[in-house]
């Protein structure tokens, strides 16, 4: 059988008549609105024949003017729908590029202020070792000036029990010269009166005179010692006021190292105090903890200098003394706080390129507890304090995940490992790697999810970050 498909138009039509087709004329006015919209319809969409002819018979389907209306008008609807559709589709797609160009200027910017911080955190571990080594050199002159000092005071102390000694001895001599002198006045005056030789028992002239010889030699060298002990007492003093002076310049060179010392202690304190109050932790207790876990490092302090117990050193020593303990306390905190910051999480998991994607707080409805940081499959990812590993392995949501428990109730996280480098229980350093990036659990690429907890409650791991930024 064959089919032949052919199409033949209405009354109005074009096509040839085929032998027994019947037509059909619509005579007359029409008065209703249906009539008046068929006879628009059949005026521009005349009735079709669809023709099937086989072997033995031909058939038609006629297609009606309201059933080429509706076929057209379904068309146009699905033209104009697909049209619609394709423009949403094109304005999805812009703004989707527009979104996507709009968060790389946001990742660029990002990671140019994260390459700013770390060259302002090493510019500030630099400054911070230079200032340790200056300080180091500073307590090195100041020891050696102490010493000086204390040399140029028992010296001084010296002099001025030789000078003591000396205008005793010179005042003794005197009071012998003076007696020797009333002693011959009285002599030679009771010569004088006797007018008869002497009797039995007193001396005779000649004794008395030699007596008078031997006094007065004995006067002069009196005399001759005295004047040698007034010049040696004049030079003393000379000595004693040149040691005074270097004495003085002693101080005030003390008193510059001294202010320079504190003026040092002081700038590397401040940055410290603000970055634990940034990060939401007292210092004060930050420190009585880390003091009391530390205590048998040293126990209480000497003092640099001896304490003074009566008026040789003066309020001089006395307040070089507390301030050079004041100095010592405050690179005892220092060194606290240096301990501290090896305990809490204020460094970064990585070190290596990455790109921010995702950031603490609700996403899609849900909170998302940590940060998301992109980067390369295997990088190697730190620990960010001094603490103890208790999860290495499998975790639901996380893939490989690991867990590090530190001082002061905080805890860190590391998910989606594509391997893990530690195991329970061990202890693990700062920097120390204890995995690698990976796309393990509930996770649509590449990335490393970093948690910080704070007594088991989710905090902005970015919070500890921003705080250590314009100290390291």
């Amino acid at each position: 059988m064959r089919l032949l498909l052919g199409l033949q138009a209405g009354p109005e039509g074009i096509g040839p008549a085929l032998p027994g087709d019947r037509h059909e004329m619509t005579t007359g006015r029409t008065g209703t609105v249906a009539s008046r919209i068929g006879a628009a319809l059949a005026h521009h969409l005349p009735e079709q024949r669809l023709f099937l002819k086989s072997d033995s018979a031909t058939r038609f389907v006629r297609l009606r003017p309201a059933t080429q209306a509706i076929a057209l008008g379904g068309a146009v609807l699905a033209l104009g729908w697909m049209i619609i559709a394709t423009a949403i589709l094109l304005m999805d797609q812009i703004g989707a590029g527009d979104a996507r160009a709009e968060a790389s200027r946001q990742q660029a910017g990002f990671e140019s202020r994260l390459e700013a911080m770390a060259a302002e955190r090493d510019r500030r571990a630099a400054e911070a070792a230079a200032a340790q080594d200056r300080f180091a050199v500073a307590l090195g002159q100041i020891s050696a000036m102490q010493s000086a000092l204390l040399a140029s005071e028992e010296r001084r102390r010296e002099l001025e029990t030789g000078i003591g000694v000396i205008q005793s001895t010179l005042r003794r001599a005197m009071g012998e010269r003076e007696e020797a002198r009333r002693l011959a006045g009285e002599m030679s005056a009771a010569m004088a009166a006797a007018p008869d030789p002497l009797p039995e028992g007193v001396a005779s002239a000649e004794d008395m005179v030699a007596t008078l010889r031997f006094v007065t030699a004995a006067l002069g060298q009196t005399a001759s010692e005295r004047d040698g002990l007034a010049g040696s007492a004049e030079a003393a003093r000379a000595e004693a006021a040149d040691v005074a002076y270097e004495m003085r310049l002693l101080e005030e060179r003390h008193d510059e190292i001294f202010g320079q010392l504190e003026e040092a202690v002081a700038v590397s304190m401040e940055p410290l105090d603000k970055m634990f109050a940034a990060a939401g932790m007292d210092p004060d207790d930050l420190i009585d903890k880390v003091r009391r876990g530390y205590s048998g490092q040293g126990g209480p302090m000497m003092p640099l200098l001896p304490p003074v117990t009566d008026d040789s050193g003066g309020a001089g020593a006395a307040r070089d003394a507390a301030r050079a303990n004041a100095i010592l306390e405050g690179l005892d905190r220092m060194n606290l706080y240096r301990i501290a910051v090896e305990k809490a999480p204020f460094a970064m998991p990585l070190k290596s390129s990455f790109r921010y994607t995702s950031g603490f707080g609700r996403r899609w409805g849900r909170m998302h507890e940590g940060t998301d940081l992109a980067g390369a499959h295997g990088s190697p990812i730190l620990a960010t304090a001094d603490g103890t590993v208790t999860h290495a392995g499998w975790k639901a949501g996380y893939g490989n995940l690991v867990t590090i428990r530190h001082e002061f109730g905080l805890e860190t996280r590391y998910g989606h490992l594509s391997k893990v480098r530690a195991s329970v229980g061990q202890k693990v350093s700062r920097g120390d790697r204890i995995g690698d990036m990976g796309n393990t659990g509930r996770s649509t690429g590449t990335h490393l999810h970093y948690e910080v907890r704070v007594n088991g409650k989710a905090i902005n791991p970015m919070t500890y970050i921003k705080a250590a930024s314009n100290v390291f």
